[in-house]
């Protein structure tokens, strides 16, 4: 869930403290206003006032920390479109067997299951693992473990 859309839940809720706040605080008036003959001397009325600013207290710090998740935080995450010539000076330095797996990734839009670059090149299973090892080692890929097989995901 991205910040923003955090700091907006967290409002809510502070919305329904403060609901909660209302309906309790003009219950009690009402229970002390009937029990308590002493008038606003009844400490009863004392109680009931700081109960009341402790709870407005913790609704104005919530919904604070929400606002600051609204406005201050930086929610945003931008996904990098991958291009293809982005790579070039990278594929430079690779063999061809690493080439033709690295640009299995690319045209993957940088993730792909180690056994989906098994079927679609005429490599062994041994060959593939070596080479994404070396692309691994420079860097370049990471390797993520998924049930049976590998998720290969490019690094940026």
């Amino acid at each position: 869930m991205k910040n923003r859309q955090a700091g907006y839940l967290i409002i809510g809720i502070s919305v329904l403290i403060g609901f909660i706040i209302y309906t309790f605080n003009k219950a009690l008036t009402d229970i002390v206003t009937t029990s308590c003959s002493h008038g606003t001397s009844c400490p009863m009325w004392g109680t009931l006032n700081i109960q009341t600013n402790i709870s407005l207290g913790l609704m104005a710090f919530v919904a604070f920390v929400g606002l600051f998740f609204v406005f201050f935080s930086e929610g945003k995450t931008t996904h990098k479109k991958i291009v293809k010539k982005d790579y070039t000076k990278i594929k430079n330095n690779l063999s061809d067997d690493e080439k033709q797996i690295f640009e299995k990734i690319l045209n993957a839009d940088g993730t792909i299951f180690q056994s989906n670059i098994v079927e679609e090149t005429s490599f062994t299973k041994v060959k593939v693992t070596r080479i994404l090892d070396k692309l691994e080692g420079r860097n370049l890929i990471e390797r993520k473990r998924r049930g049976m097989t590998n998720v290969v995901i490019l690094k940026h």
